[in-house]
């Protein structure tokens, strides 16, 4: 089984003159597993996951992804492949707030005619499914406003997009952080679900620790970075 993330020597800062953010030698992630990445507020994890997604580069050290060097893309070939083979689900969701429920969902499959045809049948019904999924399955999809959701029905609705069109990698930043306790258990449930589904590699981050028994292996971000 090959590696779906590997970090060798990665280094980063947000700013030249100052100490570094993340110093990690090494990290692997086996293709199909689910890893918990446990830290406090403020450790580095949201900046780790925008490296794994090349949102952002390194500045020393070299970031692979399914056996591709993120750095050796061009910016426009490295947005194609974020968006062909890894679903975000942000901490701050970034729905589009003018689009409906479901074109949240669909906008993966608008820019990725990969994530489109991994699908068998409809679109709009795989999307459908997925928010029925995570317990959203009310009849006015098409239309209704993300806006006019709670704060953990949004965070549902990122976790739909995410998974639509099954990317290999999903990413996920502090996504149960609106949930309650049964409505967190519920939604680790479907998501190791629907990647056990697509055989796709799940990345989590969190500060709750008592969420990391259900994971493959859990790591402390501490452990891992050197500049911490």
């Amino acid at each position: 089984m090959s590696d779906a993330i590997n970090l060798r020597d990665l280094k980063f800062r947000w700013h030249r003159d100052k100490p570094w953010t993340l110093d990690i030698p090494h990290f692997e992630v086996r293709r199909g597993y689910k890893v918990f990445i446990q830290g406090p507020s403020g450790s580095g994890k949201t900046t780790l996951l925008n490296l794994i997604g090349g949102i952002v580069l390194a500045d020393e050290g070299q970031i692979s992804i399914e056996n591709t060097d993120l750095a050796a893309l061009r910016p426009s070939a490295r947005d194609n492949f974020r968006g062909e083979n890894i679903g975000f689900i942000f901490q701050m969701f970034n729905l589009v707030p003018y689009l409906s429920v479901l074109d949240n969902v669909l906008l993966p499959c608008r820019f990725s005619r990969q994530r489109q045809n991994r699908i068998s049948g409809d679109v709009s019904n795989e999307a459908i499914r997925l928010l029925g999924r995570m317990g959203i399955d009310d009849s006015g999809l098409e239309t209704r406003r993300v806006t006019d959701l709670s704060v953990g029905q949004q965070q549902r609705v990122a976790a739909a997009r995410a998974l639509l069109g099954a990317p290999r990698l999903i990413v996920a930043d502090e996504p149960t952080s609106a949930l309650d306790t049964d409505n967190r258990k519920a939604f680790i449930d479907l998501l190791f679900a629907e990647t056990n589904s697509s055989g796709a590699t799940l990345v989590f981050v969190s500060h709750d620790m008592t969420l990391s028994s259900a994971f493959d292996t859990s790591v402390s971000l501490r452990d891992l970075n050197r500049a911490r």
